[in-house]
């Protein structure tokens, strides 16, 4: 059995790390590069710095900021936002990031997709999608969750993976900042749907049997959490430590 992964988020708005609830009302959280030495020192598996502006405000991710965390932590690193073409992603992994998360553009020219994994790989390819669920149906939302698609979640991840994705970033909005738990009836039909690793966010509280019923009722493959982690308010060691006396293989 393949283990489990634990992953920070850093929401980055204007170089600083924010953190809101239902994509909206963002709080300052920390300074992103001090978060990113800390995790790295305490056992995640892996980082993802997403600048959450970027794609409403048209400008491209800082690049020297990415340089510093990735100067800086010792685990794989993954960035996104405002990235839309393969010169953005090209400057992205030259900057020292291991992977890239696209959203927006993604939907907005699916072929990106293809383009990125002929490209730079599907290993270093990562399709982020933000869902939120409308009259008994979940649909895609994009430009930080404000713009709802009218495209099916599920008919867009099966596309994603499709076109050669490597991981999926499942985001649920419903959940998102609720620290009410993953939720586990969208993590449950996605990860069923498609053979590409998902990451589940939105929703992780400082109870460790949040990640316990997402890794148990769930095929997702990592889970990522923003504040319980930014506040301290539960520790990666012990998380894992809880994960590992569930016999739930963890790294």
């Amino acid at each position: 059995m393949l283990t489990k992964r634990i992953i920070p988020c850093l929401d980055v708005k204007d170089g600083q790390t924010v953190k809101g609830i239902n994509f909206e009302n963002l709080k300052h959280a920390g300074d992103p590069l001090e978060l990113a030495k800390k995790y790295s020192q305490e056992g995640a598996d892996e980082l993802i710095f997403l600048d959450i502006s970027a794609t409403n405000e048209r400008r491209k991710t800082i690049a020297n900021l990415v340089e510093k965390v990735a100067k800086n932590v010792f685990i794989p690193f993954t960035v996104g936002g405002g990235i839309t073409s393969l010169e953005d992603i090209a400057q992205i992994l030259q900057a020292g990031a291991d992977k890239i998360s696209i959203n927006s553009a993604a939907v907005k020219n699916p072929d990106l997709i293809n383009d990125c994994q002929q490209y730079f790989g599907s290993q270093c390819i990562v399709v982020a999608v933000d869902a939120k669920k409308i009259n008994n149906e979940y649909y895609v939302h994009i430009n930080a969750g404000k713009k709802n698609t009218g495209i099916k979640l599920s008919y867009w991840v099966q596309e994603i993976e499709n076109r050669g994705a490597g991981e999926i970033l499942l985001t649920s909005m419903d959940f998102d900042g609720t620290q009410k738990g993953f939720d586990i009836e969208m993590n449950s039909l996605v990860s069923n749907l498609v053979k590409i690793p998902v990451i589940a966010s939105g929703g992780a509280g400082p109870h460790e049997e949040h990640f316990r019923d997402l890794f148990k009722k769930t095929n997702v493959d990592a889970a990522l959490a923003a504040s319980i982690f930014h506040y301290e308010t539960l520790p990666i060691g012990k998380l894992k430590k809880k994960l590992n006396f569930w016999n739930i293989k963890v790294r």
